[in-house]
Order: C-alpha cells, then structure tokens, then sequence
C-alpha cells in the first residue's frame, strides 16, 4: 500500500467554500480514482492550511493521484496546491 500526502494553502476567510470544494469536489473525485483505498483530510487551528493523507493499492495509483492533485484546483479557488508526496506505507496501527 502507498500513501500521497497533500497539502494546500487555504484562504482563512473563505473557509466556507473551501470546505464546500471539499465536500462537493474533491472528496468525491478523489473516491472514483484507481486503486483508492481510503482518505483523511485535515485543517490547521489558524484554518490556512490542509494536509490530506491519502491511500492507495500500488506505487503506480500514488503516482497517479499525485501527478492529479499537482493540477491544483481552479486559479479562482479558496485553496491553492502547494504539494503532493508519495510514501511506502510501512506499518498501520
């Protein structure tokens, strides 16, 4: 199993519609990627940035899903890219 870490910049005052993108978009395009296995997303306390880990079944769908997030999000969205890591996983608790 592999996992891509995703972190992005989020505009602290339009929360709301970052959360929304969130809910409405990327959660749901995420899900129908190839080989997805399961994801957490997470704010910060001051609300500026996310982090998303994501999982996957094989070295191949984390490159994949990590070259799709590097995309980024429309120029005019509340959260901007700002990178996308692929990791072996190596233990779970």
């Amino acid at each position: 199993m592999h996992a891509v870490v995703g972190r992005v910049a989020i505009d602290s005052g339009r929360a709301d519609e970052a959360r929304e993108l969130l809910d409405t978009f990327t959660i749901p395009t995420v899900k129908q990627q190839p080989g997805f296995v399961s994801g957490t997303w997470l704010r910060s306390a001051d609300g500026t940035s996310g982090t998303s880990v994501l999982l996957v079944d094989t070295a191949e769908a984390a490159t994949a899903l990590a070259t799709r997030m590097a995309e980024g999000p429309p120029p005019e969205a509340p959260v901007k890219f700002v990178s996308a890591d692929v990791f072996e996983v190596v233990a779970q608790a």
